[in-house]
């Protein structure tokens, strides 16, 4: 009979408290002017707790999205910090660590016996150190930084919760099928499907969680033996059944987000998948070189197709191992199912791909890289001299620090907006990123930066044959007008007028007319701008 034992509890408790450890930094961060601000900032909607609240977060989308939960913990956490950022950061913070907690839990349960099959004299003394291995693999990562410290990503972590909730029920629910414990199997079921339908509600990626529930059946459960295929099956039908009605809500609310197909042929699209699920591979197994934003050229270049070739072979390389070697295939694919919803495919916005989309995926690779070091470790203890596999422990605790040090220095990138799109400027000198560092720089004050900012987005765009950039001249102009530069702040005012005669912009252009001395002109500025008095929206 299976249980969990003390000592899993306290190697899932030192995993977590290790993970909450390594992302305390993230408590300094501040918000960041992208999402945050309609997340958060700008959403009158969570700063009242109460019964309009939950009709609002069930019945609207929040940023093109449906999700409730998400809505309601930001009124939450509203409710006790108001918009200081600490609160929300602590949030995130402890939300992640029990999801590193869980992941102990789920290890525990997915090999445990195949661990004590294999070795069984050793396998007590091998077990603390695989599920701590696997807890911190996948709870100190760098690629769950953006998760973490990025308030707006409360969404990823909160699904983690109930998402690794309903795979550790799941698994209750099937060993107790399969004789393994004793228990109420029907209870565990029902929790597991809860805790699924929870999952939605914070952020609709887990749609594909019946089809990784399936693949863990396969493999490491062992449970699709002939005669049982169709119960089995049928265990999925309330999932799938949730999941499907959870994808239409999904696409009917993010229609006005997706690149149309006028815009972007599947075969670029299959093509921009493929590049994705290059690098998710690439920087699970190597953590270098993490932006916080990856942008998608205007015209996708010969090395996506490159990439997407070389995940393609290598994934029928996966099936052709697959046959023997199980825990090849059932790895991959526990990978790459739940990245389907945020591959190109679907794609929205001008992201590639990004590192938040692989808090999910990371979770089965974390526990089976874990298990096959361990299983190596033991294999050659056996054929060597019984001290020499033990410095494997080395390289391991480098490795272990190196995520710590590389996570510990991303979470600086999320201190505030500057030093956010600066990353971004590092590794892609983009438009995007100079205009929203321009307008930060802007709103702190710091003119003969926020001006050299927009300035080089105005000729990245230019370059490129934008056109609608007049909103990053109205910027610019708002920086030379507060650095007294009124007659160069007055000619960037009417670009952008002559581009979108905008309420606001002929209210900032009276600004600069009035401090310039031209007070005629100015007033009949503010005549054209109304009632419009606010700062320009960024």
């Amino acid at each position: 009979m299976k249980s969990i034992s003390n000592g899993t509890l306290k190697i899932a408790l030192a995993v977590a408290l290790i993970t909450l450890i390594v992302y305390l930094q993230a408590l300094t961060c501040g918000f960041v002017l992208w999402d945050d601000p309609d997340y958060i900032l700008y959403n009158t909607a969570i700063r009242h707790l109460d019964w309009n609240l939950l009709v609002a977060a069930f019945t609207k989308p929040t940023v093109s999205f449906w999700m409730p939960l998400t809505s309601i913990s930001f009124a939450i956490d509203y409710r006790f910090w108001g918009l200081e950022p600490i609160g929300y950061h602590l949030t995130n913070i402890l939300l992640h660590a029990i999801n590193s907690f869980l992941v102990v839990l789920i290890a525990d349960r997915l090999f445990w016996k195949r661990l004590e099959e294999y070795a069984p004299s050793e396998h007590q003394h091998l077990r603390p150190g695989m599920l701590l291995l696997a807890g911190l693999l996948f709870g100190i990562h760098p690629l769950r930084v953006e998760s973490v410290a990025w308030v707006t990503e409360r969404k990823d972590v909160l699904n983690g919760l109930f998402s690794l909730g309903a795979i550790l029920c799941y698994l209750r629910y099937a060993q107790v099928k399969e004789g393994v414990e004793k228990g109420n199997a029907t209870r565990a079921y029902l929790f597991s499907l809860v805790l699924f339908i929870l999952s939605l509600m914070a952020k609709s990626v887990s749609v594909v969680l019946p089809a990784m529930l399936l693949v863990a059946d396969w493999y490491p459960l062992g449970r699709m033996r002939k005669g049982k295929l169709l119960r089995i099956m049928a265990e999925k039908v309330p999932y799938l059944i949730i999941a499907a009605a959870m994808t239409f809500v999904t696409i009917i609310m993010a229609d006005d987000i997706m690149v149309p197909g006028s815009e972007l042929s599947y075969g670029l699209r299959g093509i921009i998948a493929g590049n994705g699920l290059f690098e998710y591979g690439r920087l699970l197994l190597w953590p270098v070189g993490i932006l916080p934003f990856y942008v998608l050229p205007k015209t996708i270049p010969y090395v996506f197709a490159v990439k997407t070739a070389a995940a393609a072979v290598f994934s029928c390389y996966c099936i052709y191992l697959g046959r023997k070697r199980h825990w090849v295939l059932a790895t991959w694919l526990a990978f790459v199912l739940p990245l389907l919803p945020v591959l190109g495919f679907t794609q929205n916005g001008e992201q590639a791909f990004a590192a938040r989309f692989t808090y999910l995926p990371a979770v089965f690779p974390s526990i089976v890289a874990a298990a096959a070091i361990t299983m190596a470790f033991t294999k050659a203890r056996r054929t060597t001299n019984r001290y020499v596999p033990y410095l494997v422990v080395v390289p391991l605790a480098f490795l272990l620090l190196f995520y710590a040090g590389t996570t510990l220095r991303l979470i600086n990138v999320w201190k505030n907006t500057g030093t956010l799109w600066s990353r971004v400027i590092d590794g892609q000198p983009i438009g995007r990123a100079y205009k929203d560092r321009g307008a930060y720089y802007l709103t702190t004050g710091n003119y003969p930066a926020a001006i050299y900012d927009l300035t080089t987005a105005i000729d990245i765009a230019t370059n490129a044959g934008l056109l609608d950039i007049y909103n990053v001249y109205a910027l610019r102009g708002d920086a030379l007008s507060h650095a007294g530069r009124y007659e160069e702040a007055v000619n960037d005012f009417n670009v952008a007028i002559a581009m979108s005669p905008r309420p606001v912009y002929f209210y900032h252009r009276g600004l600069a007319l009035k401090a310039w001395g031209r007070l005629k002109e100015a007033n009949n500025d503010f005549e054209r701008a109304g009632n419009e008095r606010g700062a320009i929206d960024w």
